[in-house]
């Protein structure tokens, strides 16, 4: 019998959600991950296969910062991203968790981008 971890439940979870969420020109898709110590962020045009912004708490400039891998960090990030989106033209995007609860980290990052302008 095979134990069932939490990483194949989030796997699981994710390849669910992807069959009905898709990125294109118009809408992108801002998938989220979110690590023990650090969160990530990506746009990414499905039609396309391509990435058109991202933003880590790796970067250099919230990496100087210690609100980098907890709910101010991940506030900070959504902003970030969001203000790169917005520069780009892009103003709706389609939110991918990646398997993770809508909640803590997760639900910050979307908050905060909502609260910058992105609509979804």
């Amino acid at each position: 019998m095979k134990i069932k971890t939490f990483k194949d439940r989030r796997k699981r979870i994710s390849l669910r959600q992807r069959k009905r969420i898709n990125g294109t020109s118009e809408r992108p898709r801002l998938r989220v991950f979110r690590s023990v110590a650090h969160i990530y962020v990506q746009v990414i045009d499905d039609l396309s296969g391509t990435t058109l912004a991202s933003a880590s708490s790796t970067e250099k400039a919230l990496k100087d910062t210690k609100t980098r891998n907890n709910i101010a960090g991940a506030k900070v990030l959504g902003k970030t991203i969001a203000e790169r989106l917005i520069d780009k033209g892009i103003k709706q995007v389609v939110f991918d968790r990646g398997g993770f609860l809508y909640h803590g980290r997760i639900k910050a990052v979307a908050e905060a981008a909502r609260e910058a302008g992105l609509e979804f």
